[in-house]
């Protein structure tokens, strides 16, 4: 006897994820997933797909990550070529500004501005996180 995969509806992928519907339609969407549908149209995930969802919340919930960045980031991942430069290359360019300006600083004042850096990488992460719930009640 063949067992089957166990399958998600939707509401259920949600409800573990800890997001609404709406997201898990629009990170489908976004990422290109193709959930299977029953006869009557309903969309059915599997043990994968959840796995790949939670990626993508951890990534853009967790990280700080942008959608551009996470899409990059899962198709980097997908060459097998994963590595710390990837996850720092997802960082905004005012975070890459602010470590140029850091790096041309002489040594007396390096101190000073490795702090500010650090304020502004944090503030950034804050923000995007923010600008990630703002998008998704819209």
């Amino acid at each position: 006897m063949k067992m089957e995969k166990r399958k998600f509806r939707i509401g259920e992928l949600a409800d573990l994820l800890a997001v609404e519907k709406f997201v898990v339609r629009f990170w489908e969407k976004e990422f290109h997933f193709r959930a299977q549908r029953s006869e009557g149209g309903q969309r059915f995930y599997d043990e994968k797909d959840l796995k790949k969802f939670s990626l993508i919340k951890e990534l853009l919930y967790e990280k700080g990550f942008t959608i551009a960045g996470a899409k990059k980031f899962l198709k980097d991942q997908g060459k097998k070529a994963v590595t710390s430069d990837i996850i720092a290359s997802q960082i905004t360019n005012m975070d890459q500004e602010a470590k140029v300006s850091e790096n041309n600083d002489n040594s007396d004042v390096e101190d000073c501005g490795q702090d500010l850096a650090a304020r502004i990488e944090q503030q950034i992460i804050d923000l995007q996180r923010k600008l990630i719930k703002l998008r998704e009640l819209l």
